[in-house]
């Protein structure tokens, strides 16, 4: 998702490289449509929308080339990569978008390949999970909306389930926590294995690893390298959106109902949240570091929402 310049090398440097050193693209705002095998999409595309880090184009831009908006990130850029000088998204950039009839959603990545946040499996999200609900709500994001949580990756089976599933559902419980819902940015696979667990509600796809499927569930699917558009000046990744809710929000906008519970009517405490959980790690336990720190997240959260 990220898109870091020549000389951190990445899955997408070389193509962003050399797609800022062709003139046919310094001043074009989107790129001629091509062909590809997709099987499996959920229905008609209903609109496109872009993500980009390496800067932040106008809205009129944006506007100009017929999308619909933006996912924007609520994360901040890694030490190593302030290149990304598009992270974190702005109440300013999101006014800006929502005067011009656009709309943003969120999503969080900070790390990456050895850094993912993934690898800290269900500990990370009591790093991750506050800073991602403390930049969407600085930017105007109201409850109600959901986070999408990167899984940037073609991970494997064993990963899933001993480090990402524990992600996810540590991740999502802070979110419901906080009234938020949760979307889950992932190939095919990841989308398969969330989805069939009950994680998730929105679905954004990438193609590393998906091998030309779209999965059914899928919200928002983000094309290849090579239909990635430069708009203002900055390099975007375009997206094409199946439903008519991928997620989207305006700064100011009444905030939409809070996500139903896990358990419909009862009051759920932190320890609870954190031991549904466990129960549904297929027999992995959270380690006692994990389940205090999930504890201590949720509770945070808890105090600061009520």
């Amino acid at each position: 998702m990220s898109t870091p310049p020549a000389g951190g090398l990445s899955r997408r440097s070389f193509l962003t490289a050399t797609a800022l050193g062709a003139a046919t693209l310094a001043t074009s705002a989107t790129l001629a449509p091509k062909a590809h095998a997709y099987t499996g999409a959920p229905g008609p595309v209903l609109g496109t929308v872009i993500d980009y880090s390496a800067g932040v184009p106008s809205a009129a831009a944006i506007k100009a080339a017929g999308h619909l908006g933006a996912v924007r990130y609520v994360s901040q850029r890694r030490p190593d990569a302030q290149w990304m000088k598009g992270k974190p998204v702005t109440l300013a950039e999101t006014r800006a978008q929502a005067a011009a009839g656009l709309a943003t959603a969120s999503v969080y990545q900070f790390g990456r390949a050895s850094t993912a946040d993934w690898l800290q499996g269900a500990a990370g999200a009591a790093t991750h999970a506050p800073q991602a609900i403390a930049l969407h709500k600085a930017a105007g994001g109201p409850t109600g909306r959901p986070i999408y949580i990167a899984i940037d990756d073609n991970p494997t089976r064993a990963q899933y389930d001993s480090l990402i599933r524990p992600y996810l559902l540590a991740f999502s419980a802070a979110l419901r926590a906080a009234g938020y819902s949760t979307g889950i940015y992932g190939n095919y696979n990841v989308i398969e294995w969330a989805s069939r667990e009950g994680i998730g509600s929105f679905y954004w796809m990438h193609d590393w690893g998906s091998n030309g499927k779209i999965h059914p569930r899928t919200t928002i699917h983000q094309l290849p390298q090579n239909r990635q558009a430069t708009i203002d000046g900055v390099v975007v990744d375009i997206n094409n959106v199946y439903a008519r809710d991928w997620g989207q929000w305006t700064p100011g906008q009444r905030p939409a109902p809070a996500p139903t519970p896990v358990d419909p009517g009862a009051a759920i405490a932190p320890q609870d949240v954190l031991s549904q959980l466990s129960s549904r790690m297929g027999g992995s336990s959270l380690t006692p570091q994990q389940l205090q720190g999930g504890i201590d997240l949720l509770t945070t959260i808890g105090k600061a929402v009520r």
